[in-house]
């Protein structure tokens, strides 16, 4: 996940940014039919680590 993060190529994001991902994740994990809700909850783990900023309203900030 935060390979898609660093891939957007800027330091403030929304979550809709991420979700545009969403299908080339679901090809990589195919087995896994809630990408959206795994999304959430690594962009959960990233901020819990200290790698992303949570803003409010679905914005992030890469620190």
């Amino acid at each position: 996940m935060l390979q898609v993060v660093q891939s957007l190529g800027k330091m403030e994001f929304t979550l809709a940014d991420v979700y545009a991902h969403a299908g080339s994740l679901a090809k990589l994990h195919p087995h896994n039919r809630h990408v959206r809700d795994k999304i959430r909850q690594q962009l959960q783990v990233l901020r819990d680590m200290g790698l992303l900023e949570f803003l409010g309203g679905g914005s992030y900030r890469l620190p």
